[in-house]
């Protein structure tokens, strides 16, 4: 077929689809919630509703991106040529697909099928697009000869679209997922998986697009368990937020590790930690010391229980009620749950000395003998209920009850440190409630909630960043998996906090799934060849472990050092003249100093943290140095890479955060500073 007839049948393609999709979403809005009872009626209508909202078309964004055609001459059942893309589409209830979603089986040779494994495709199309609105196509032919031949050869299509400039927030990768990423992205739900992925591998990406997929294969499943991805801080949510929506789906809950610690300790974080206390707190002996605060609580019994029913006083001697204690401790049940078991069990105890003695109690007999003053006031005496803000209160309050419960597992300095004293920059406060707590100290609140209660767990948990967690952080976000499955993303060289795991085995161990696979990712398809190389002289002061990167672009990207400190102006000036995004990252000490100076010369400009509005883009934004991690803009212009370096608490840890800054740029960067660079980038 002649290349203006393809585009034509394409072209044409698109237009009915896009009719059709709009069909399906009318067809959709016009249905009625018709159910037997009220609450069956929300239920259905909700569902209705996020139906409507995945069929929403952003006439933006192509609803296809290519085709493949099957041949029964290359092993597929009949011929048929499928248009892929992010959604799934048809013409009409029950008629032959006119798109087909990207997570669908058939869409799986678009990604992995080669000419050594055609998997029953002849030709595989990829579309250009421009606005929505197709410019162009190329073919791959997976059998016989001709063009094409070359079947993972470069793609000007495909690396167009990645280098397509920034409009917005992160957009899917969808079109251009390559044959390691979609193996990650299509695993089993029941499998766990790590993916230590360098910068530009795309392994957020893989992520998030790995949630669409769970989403569709195990929909079902996941709609009873739910699906939460976990991001490091909120601004990195919000540049994630439209990824899944975009692929029709917006039943994923978006969280950072603050966020749920602090729903679970109803208190937000209120103080910040020095490095060194916040590395002890978030070690995981600490979860020994809370381990044994809880269950120190328990009261061995001295006296026997008497319970008056009628004119009879029923007995239960001491050694007895004790064995029942230590019945309910052996079963491993959680604090609460065993506190409500005693008083069944104690009251069962009654109810056989009723029996003895000729009686016949029924359950209703049992359930008033639980509830009874005698068994209430013993129950809260030697199982007294908890509150896990308290406790950790105590904990750190108390020096004595830090110490019985800490004995033989933090030395004495250890003790001290974690206790709040006068003179250390907070303020010793009275009780719980007067409490101002770090995100360690809710990290520990939410190790002693679980003691306590149960933490529900989710059927999926992708989490991103997570080499930045500690292992109490981890064992927070493993208990909400505890049942299901993880996807963990992360870079051991971008890993910047005091307490960051240097072993994901380490992790895993943490996260509570240590059989779980380990991928890596090193073939960059965002930052550009000459940055990446220019970043990775730091590896081997930061992860010599870690296999170097390496771009599969053949575009080198515009790379410039530029000497003297006077030339921020000039420098984000270049890159506004180009299209996309820019970001002026900085030592967040000298973002005042770099938004005076952008102000001075009359550049508009946006801080990160600042809020947003969901649909606010920001063409120029001053992004401090420690909320670049996970970002990136086509444009960069990085502000004294030494002071960045300095500003960490150790050489190493801002070598990491210097590296995290230099590989957030898709086009370009500019290295602007007046101070000498860190001696780690001169050329080995």
């Amino acid at each position: 077929m002649p290349a203006s007839d393809a585009l034509t049948e394409a072209r044409t393609h698109l237009v009915e689809a896009r009719a059709a999709l709009r069909d399906m979403r009318e067809h959709t809005a016009s249905l009625e919630a018709l159910a037997g009872d009220r609450l069956s009626g929300e239920f259905l209508k909700q569902t209705l509703y996020r139906r409507m909202m995945s069929l929403r078309d952003d006439p933006s964004t192509p609803l296809f991106f290519g085709r493949i055609d099957y041949r029964a001459a290359t092993g597929a059942d009949e011929d048929e040529d499928c248009w892929i893309g992010r959604l799934h589409v048809t013409r009409e209830m029950g008629s032959e697909p006119m798109v087909y979603d990207w997570r669908a089986p058939v869409a799986l040779p678009f990604y992995r099928a080669s000419r050594t494994e055609p998997m029953g495709v002849a030709l595989r199309r990829r579309f250009g697009f421009s606005q929505g609105a197709i410019t162009a196509f190329e073919d791959e032919q997976l059998t016989g000869s001709g063009p094409g031949d070359d079947s993972f050869g470069h793609s000007e299509i495909l690396e167009a679209e990645i280098e397509r400039p920034r409009t917005g927030p992160m957009r899917d990768i969808v079109a251009t997922i390559q044959p390691e990423q979609d193996l990650i992205v299509r695993a089993p739900l029941d499998t766990s998986v790590v993916v230590q992925g360098a910068p530009g591998t795309g392994k957020t990406a893989v992520g998030l697009h790995r949630a669409a997929y769970l989403l569709y294969a195990y929909r079902d499943q996941l709609s009873r368990s739910g699906v939460m991805v976990v991001g490091p801080n909120a601004s990195f949510l919000s540049y994630i937020g439209d990824v899944l929506p975009a692929l029709g789906e917006i039943d994923a809950v978006q969280e950072t590790l603050e966020s749920l610690v602090a729903r679970t300790a109803g208190r937000p974080v209120a103080a910040t930690d020095e490095a060194h206390s916040a590395v002890l707190k978030g070690d995981a002996r600490m979860a020994t010391v809370l381990h044994r605060a809880v269950w120190e609580s328990i009261v061995e019994p001295a006296e026997t229980l008497v319970v008056p029913r009628g004119s009879a006083q029923w007995r239960v001697p001491a050694h007895r009620c004790g064995a029942v204690i230590d019945e309910l401790r052996g079963r491993g049940v959680r604090y609460s749950a065993g506190r409500d078991m005693l008083a069944q069990r104690l009251a069962h105890q009654v109810l056989l000395r009723m029996e003895a003695s000729g009686d016949s109690p029924d359950d209703r007999v049992q359930n008033a003998v639980a509830r009874s003053a005698p068994v209430k006031a013993f129950v809260n005496a030697h199982w007294p209920a908890l509150d896990a803000v308290k406790l950790v209160h105590r904990l750190l309050t108390d020096a004595d009850f830090l110490a019985r419960n800490a004995d033989g597992v933090l030395d004495g300095a250890e003790q001290e440190l974690l206790l709040i004293r006068p003179g250390r920059g907070v303020r010793v406060p009275r009780s719980a409630t007067a409490w101002e707590p770090t995100l360690a100290d809710l990290v520990l609140v939410d190790e002693a909630s679980d003691l306590l209660n149960r933490t529900p767990s989710l059927g999926h948990v992708i989490i991103d960043e997570a080499q930045d967690l500690s292992p109490m952080g981890l064992r927070a976000l493993g208990r909400r998996a505890s049942t299901g499955s993880i996807t963990v993303l992360g870079d051991l060289a971008q890993a910047t906090t005091a307490y960051a795991t240097t072993s994901w085995a380490d992790a895993l161990g943490h996260l509570g799934k240590p059989a779980s696979s380990i991928t890596e990712l090193v073939a960059g398809f965002r930052v550009p060849r000459s940055v990446i190389a220019y970043a990775a002289r730091l590896l081997p002061s930061i992860a010599p472990s870690l296999t170097p990167p390496h771009s599969v672009r053949r575009s080198a990207g515009d790379f410039r050092i530029v000497s003297g400190a006077a030339g921020l102006v000039d420098a984000v000036g270049a890159a506004l003249a180009r299209e996309g995004t820019v970001g002026v990252i900085v030592a967040d000490a000298a973002v005042a100093d770099a938004a005076g100076a952008l102000t001075a010369a009359g550049v508009p400009f946006a801080h990160l943290a600042d809020e947003r509005g969901a649909d606010e883009f920001r063409r120029l934004e001053v992004v401090p140095a420690t909320l670049a991690k996970g970002l990136e803009f086509d444009h960069v212009v990085l502000i004294e890479p030494a002071a960045i370096v300095a500003a960490e608490p150790d050489r190493v840890t801002g070598l990491r955060r210097l590296y995290v800054c230099l590989t957030r740029a898709v086009s370009s960067l500019a290295i602007v500073h007046g101070n000498p660079l860190p001696a780690e980038l001169d050329a080995a």
